[in-house]
């Protein structure tokens, strides 16, 4: 299907910027202009318009960031001005954008008076127990309606959310025991798996969309803590200069602001994100960079520490859940490296820390298999025990597959789409493991 004249102009008027500086080569420019193709064929494919899937492939081009800015300089049209130089500054009022944002208002209310009526209905621990059923639906819903989602992928999220809440309130949990504590955990992972469905469109097959749903929640993450922290200072001084004069605000706060300030924020933050998406540098990618190194030290204290101070065996059970959180942040930050990386740049100095950092990590792993598997052998099972033992294999099969493509790749025998395909392909595996520890372990051991 042949380009929009419109498009064909602009992609044109790129590659004759690109040709001016000479630190790029003829063939270079060839090169990038297909690549450059193959990028807006796939946003215009997620329903961006020409113009809009031609701006975010030029940014994401990775090396020619200076130079597309430098090009935005030369050639401010509308549109460009407002996506790369100042934006919202020019289109801060049209309909589109006021639409969506009073979409993202509604759904955001629409959370908060679905927690409101849990937190009046529902014992404390189902509310928890439902809190991802209370706000993880129309978080999707702001997706399924921006994405234009075909109606058999709004039937497969919604079946997932049905499902989600038929298991959650008709199983008889004890709610003082541990799977009632490990169904509050992993129902809202599995669940974003179904949020993930509708936020690539419904391609889940798809490996670049996958890629970009992790984009996405590492973004998300540092935007909702950004407005949580923000919130709770602004709550902190609110309520603090309440207390002054004389009036107690407390339980304002606690039962109308923060109960439609959380889940509101959930929204407000996915919005921000795909406003502010391959516009500005990712926040997660650079703080990646910064925190990978000081995790690899990290683990190598913790091994050092463990190996001096005390037997594997005798490891406790909060030192082992404590270890496991950090195996999934050493995921989060393989994950959130890679979304920002260029796979046909050559190995650098980053990759090999990586490769060090994936290394530590499966040396961590294999020490807490050993504790957990001595433990279950010595005290028996529980599902604590099963669901932390699940999670372990998991990923200890993820660290030693992207240790062995690392490798290659830092060694130059195979490139980096390769470890690119394994994460992203073995991403639905923890979103099956978080259903199967929902579904299946509280009848095994007998909802306790």
């Amino acid at each position: 299907m042949e380009a929009a004249p419109e498009l064909e102009t602009q992609i044109a008027q790129w590659c004759r910027y690109l040709r001016r500086h000479h630190t790029i080569s003829a063939a270079d420019v060839d090169e990038m202009e297909d690549h450059l193709r193959e990028q807006v064929a796939d946003l215009t494919a997620m329903g961006l318009s020409d113009d809009e899937a031609f701006l975010i492939a030029v940014k994401r081009m990775g090396s020619t960031d200076a130079i597309s800015h430098e090009f935005a300089r030369e050639h401010s049209d509308r549109l460009w001005k407002q996506l790369v130089l100042v934006p919202g500054d020019e289109r801060s009022g049209d309909g589109p954008s006021r639409l969506e944002l009073a979409v993202v208002v509604g759904l955001g209310v629409a959370a908060g008076i679905s927690v409101k009526l849990g937190s009046t209905f529902l014992e404390p621990e189902r509310l928890g127990l439902n809190m991802g059923l209370l706000v993880l639906p129309y978080l999707a819903g702001y997706f399924a309606w921006k994405r234009r989602v075909s109606l058999s992928t709004i039937a497969v999220a919604a079946g997932a959310f049905v499902l989600a809440a038929l298991v959650l309130n008709a199983y008889p949990f004890e709610l003082d025991g541990d799977t009632v504590v490990l169904a509050t955990i992993h129902a809202p992972i599995a669940l974003s798996f179904a949020v993930g469905l509708t936020y690539v469109g419904g391609k889940w097959r798809s490996q670049p969309r996958r890629m970009d749903f992790i984009r996405f929640t590492g973004e998300w993450f540092v935007y909702y803590t950004l407005l949580a922290l923000g919130g709770g200072v602004l709550i902190g001084l609110t309520v603090a200069a309440f207390d002054m004069l004389d009036l107690r605000a407390d339980s304002f706060v606690g039962n109308w602001v923060v109960v439609f300030g959380a889940p509101g924020a959930v929204l407000v933050a996915a919005w921000l994100v795909e406003a502010k998406q391959n516009v500005v540098e990712n926040i997660a990618p650079v703080l990646t960079r910064v925190f990978t190194p000081l995790t690899v030290l990290m683990l190598w204290a913790l091994l050092a520490a463990i190996a001096t101070t005390r037997s594997v065996n005798d490891a406790d059970r909060e030192l082992l859940i404590l270890m496991d959180l950090i195996l999934v942040l050493v995921l989060g930050l393989l994950l959130y490296a890679m979304s920002a990386r260029d796979p046909h740049r050559p190995p650098e100095l980053f990759d090999r820390l990586q490769l060090v950092l994936v290394v530590s990590a499966l040396a961590v792993n294999v020490v807490m298999l050993t504790a957990m598997l001595t433990r279950i052998a010595e005290f028996g099972t529980s599902p604590n025990k099963i669901a932390a033992l699940g999670m372990n294999v998991l990923l200890l099969v993820n660290l030693t597959w992207s240790a062995w493509l690392t490798t290659g790749f830092v060694r130059g025998q195979r490139p980096y789409a390769a470890t690119e395909r394994w994460q992203t392909g073995y991403l639905p595996v923890f979103g099956a493991w978080a259903a199967i520890v929902v579904i299946t372990l509280p009848p095994i051991f007998g909802f306790e």
